[in-house]
């Protein structure tokens, strides 16, 4: 049996047990994989709804030119459904939006318009504002609106619900979301609690999210908006598919917490998932002590981890927003630990005997050899003893005469591995520049004192 198109393949994702990050949670945790979509997100299932209730009711016509305001998920589903029956897509995006995403919606024929995160909502060049002046400007074009577009949560009553409920055998108790348009946890939380009234639904918000205050509060508190970096979950505004009699609770989740969880996801329990979904179980870890023997937990993973390749899977960008600390050792982590040490030098003219006299006072086995105060080459005590034993009148020859090729320079983030690989009979150490300028020596003694420390 095949499928007639790619559209009739979205839904129907699996439900998989969670076993290594949960093993201190006493419920039993599943993940509802929504990567197994054709566009690898959950979006594909709304995207498609919005397109189909538009036609019928004439909205969205032959030819139409599709312009919505996108984080890049939804714009996928949107894209592939466009492909497929003949429509053309025109995206707006925030710049924080990762650049795979971008680049993902112009493989399928999109144009995409970035627009700056820190904007308000009504700022025209917010990426709702130009997504809306894009739908007035474009002929013949439809602006699905994802966020107030009750289709969205209509796609998730109709399918993500039932699924979970058919899945579990009913006997699920709590649903976890990351809330974002607030389609996904309202429709699913809908038709679970129509099930069954006692089932909890918790959505998982981001700091600088204005819905947790206002489950609790029904402040709109606009003090509580300021950028972030999760990505798919949040708003600075209330979404008309956020369903907050639905959801019985919020809780928030640090930028750090998500980024790191998602990592944790894959190394752990064998999923790529992406950022919204690390919000969601660092979430429900920080709600583990409210679930109990015989509760039954699903999350839902939104997206595919391919998605944030170059920013939460990648080290250097996490190390540039302090998310993530290097656990191996470094040159700069060796000297620290050393404690501050002055570099014994000996300039190129002076003699063999005053380099020995040095050697001897000091209780040192090398030393580097400078001109005019650079390092040029090193003299080590095997160096000057092949030669006093081959010629004991050298002694009175230059420095110069004997020295050989310097010692390899590192720079202060170079790791213990490397520099170990770096030190050997030839080079019995290695040197680091730090910002100053000042010149340190790294030897094997060092890196021992160092691991064993």
């Amino acid at each position: 049996m095949w499928h007639n198109n790619i559209l009739e393949t979205i839904g129907n994702t699996p439900l998989v047990k969670l076993n290594t990050l949960t093993k201190d949670i006493k419920a039993t945790v599943l993940a509802k994989i929504e990567t197994t979509n054709p566009g690898n997100s959950i979006k594909d299932r709304m995207a498609l709804k919005m397109i189909e209730d538009a036609e019928k009711d004439g909205r969205l016509k032959p030819g139409g030119i599709i312009v919505e305001g996108t984080s890049g998920n939804t714009g996928m589903g949107l894209a592939i459904a466009a492909v497929v029956k003949g429509y053309t897509c025109i995206f707006a995006t925030t710049d924080k939006q990762s650049k795979e995403k971008v680049d993902a919606l112009r493989a399928f024929g999109a144009e995409v318009v970035v627009c700056p995160t820190n904007v308000d909502p009504e700022d025209p060049r917010s990426y709702y504002s130009v997504s809306s002046r894009l739908e007035r400007e474009v002929p013949n074009s439809w602006k699905p609106n994802q966020y107030d577009n009750l289709s969205n949560t209509q796609a998730n009553y109709e399918q993500t619900g039932p699924e979970i409920w058919k899945q579990t055998e009913g006997k699920i108790t709590h649903l976890v979301v990351g809330v974002g348009t607030g389609g996904t946890i309202s429709g699913a939380g809908k038709y679970l609690k129509e099930q069954n009234p006692n089932i909890k639904v918790w959505g998982i918000d981001t700091y600088g999210s204005v819905f947790k205050k206002y489950k609790e509060t029904g402040i709109f508190d606009k003090n509580e908006i300021y950028p972030y970096i999760t990505e798919g979950i949040g708003e600075d505004f209330l979404p008309q598919n956020v369903d907050f009699s639905v959801i019985d609770r919020f809780e928030k989740v640090t930028d750090k917490d998500a980024a790191l969880m998602m990592r944790e996801i894959a190394r752990k329990e064998g999923i790529f998932a992406g950022n919204s979904a690390g919000a969601a179980m660092a979430g429900l870890l920080q709600l583990k002590n409210e679930l109990k023997e015989g509760d039954v937990v699903v999350v839902i993973f939104h997206d595919h981890g391919s998605r944030y390749m170059a920013k939460m899977y990648n080290d250097d960008w996490l190390r540039e927003r302090g998310f993530l600390k290097d656990e191996k050792l470094t040159a700069k982590s060796i000297l620290s630990k050393r404690g501050l040490q002055e570099i014994v030098t000996i300039d190129c003219d002076k003699t063999i005997l005053e380099a020995i006299n040095v050697i001897k006072t000091l209780h040192i086995s090398q030393i580097p050899v400078t001109q005019k105060g650079m390092v040029i080459a090193k003299l080590t005590e095997s160096d000057i003893l092949d030669a006093i034993l081959e010629n004991p009148s050298l002694k009175s020859h230059r420095v110069e005469k004997i020295m050989t090729p310097s010692f390899p320079f590192v720079d202060l983030n170079t790791p213990i591995d490397k520099i170990s690989s770096m030190i050997n009979k030839d080079n019995t150490a290695v040197l680091v520049e730090d910002q100053e300028g000042k010149i340190g020596i790294i030897t094997q003694y060092d890196i021992i004192n160092a691991i064993s420390g």
